[in-house]
C-alpha cells in the first residue's frame, strides 16, 4: 500500500472494556477528499484522535505521509492540520490573536504570524471579526476560526471533524470550495461528518465505519447496488395510483410523500425505463431523482442486518 496520504492498517483502541475502534484499515489519498462515514459510536472521533497523535492505538499502524505519529509525534504534527468538532480556543483571545498565537507555536516570527492570521481570517470570512474575542463568536463563526487555525502552518494532511456543523448555507458552500481547492493543491483531506448530503457534494472517496470497524469494499459495493426509492414529482400533486398504473405496479410498491410519489427501482437502468413509462403514459414529470444520495443510501443499507 502506498505511503502517501493517510495509511491505517489494523488499528484497534479500547477504553477499559469498551472497544471504541475494533479494526480499521483505510487509505486516504493525497489530492483527494475522503469522507469518514458512520453512526454515533462508530469510532470516528477516536480514530481521528489517533491520527492526530493525541491517542496511541492499542494495535495496528498509522502513517501520515509515511510518518508514524506514535513514534514521531512532532514531525507528524508538523504535517497535519487538526480541526476538532469544537473550537477549544482561548476564550479571551481575539480571532486574530488565536491564529497568531497558534502560528507562533509552529515557530513563525511575530510578523509572519500576524500576516498569516490576517490572510486566513480573510479566507474564512472573519476579517470583520478579527478583534472579537473567541467567546462571543457564534457556533458557525467558531467553526470557521477552527478551520483557519488548522491551516495556520500550511499542513499537507487535514483532519476535519464535523467541519460544517453550525455553518449557514453560504458558509457551507464556501467550505466545499475550500476543501476542493485544498485537495487540488495535493493535500490529503479526511472529513468526518453526519451531514451526508454535505459530504456527497465534496468527497472523492468514502470510508464507512460500523461498530468500530471499516466495512469491506465488497460489502460497500453490495450496499450501493441495492434498490432505492426515487422521488417523482409531476405538475400538480403527484397521484400515487396514477404513477403505479403507469409503472405497471400496485399501490403497495408506490407511496405518496406529501406532493411527491416514491417508487423503488432496483437499478438506474430500471429507473430510466420507469421514467420512459411515466412520460409515455402522459404524466407531466418535473422531477425524477433518487430520494437519497449515494452515501446516505449506502450508509442506511450497511446498518441493516446482513441477512435482512
Amino acid at each position: 500500500m502506498s505511503q502517501s496520504g493517510i495509511v491505517v492498517e489494523g488499528v484497534r483502541r479500547s477504553f477499559g472494556g469498551v472497544q471504541a475502534v475494533r479494526n480499521v484499515t483505510l487509505h486516504a489519498q493525497a489530492g483527494r477528499v475522503t469522507g469518514l462515514v458512520g453512526p454515533n459510536g462508530a469510532g470516528k472521533t477516536t480514530l481521528l484522535l489517533m491520527l492526530a497523535s493525541l491517542l496511541a492505538p492499542d494495535e495496528g499502524s498509522i502513517r501520515l505521509e509515511g510518518v508514524d505519529p506514535v513514534a514521531d509525534p512532532a514531525p507528524a504534527r508538523a504535517l497535519l492540520g487538526w480541526m476538532p468538532d469544537t473550537l477549544g480556543a482561548w476564550p479571551s483571545l481575539t480571532a486574530r490573536e488565536t491564529l497568531a498565537t497558534t502560528a507562533r507555536l509552529y515557530g513563525m516570527s511575530a510578523a509572519d504570524a500576524a500576516t498569516r492570521a490576517d490572510a486566513l481570517l480573510a479566507d474564512v470570512g472573519l476579517a470583520e471579526l478579527a478583534t472579537s474575542p473567541a467567546r462571543v463568536l457564534s457556533r458557525g463563526q467558531k467553526q470557521r476560526l477552527a478551520l483557519a487555525r488548522a491551516l495556520v502552518h500550511d499542513p499537507r494532511v487535514l483532519l476535519l471533524d464535523e467541519p460544517a456543523s453550525g455553518l449557514d448555507p453560504q458558509a457551507r458552500i464556501d467550505l466545499r470550495v475550500t476543501l476542493r481547492r485544498l485537495a487540488a493543491e495535493g493535500r490529503t483531506v479526511l472529513v468526518s461528518s453526519h451531514v451526508l448530503s454535505e459530504l456527497e457534494e465534496v468527497v472523492d472517496d468514502a470510508v464507512f465505519l460500523v461498530a468500530g470497524e471499516t466495512v469491506a469494499a465488497d460489502r460497500v459495493a453490495q450496499a450501493a447496488a441495492q434498490g432505492r426509492s426515487w422521488r417523482i414529482r409531476t405538475i400538480g400533486d403527484a397521484d400515487a395510483a396514477g404513477v403505479a398504473r403507469a409503472l405497471g405496479r400496485t399501490t403497495d410498491d408506490v407511496t405518496a410523500d406529501r406532493r411527491d410519489v416514491l417508487a423503488v427501482f432496483a437499478s438506474e437502468t430500471e429507473a430510466a425505463a420507469g421514467l420512459r413509462a411515466l412520460v409515455a403514459a402522459g404524466l407531466d414529470v418535473t422531477e425524477f431523482a433518487p430520494a437519497t444520495g449515494d452515501l446516505e443510501h449506502t450508509f442506511l443499507d450497511l446498518r441493516k442486518e446482513p441477512d435482512a
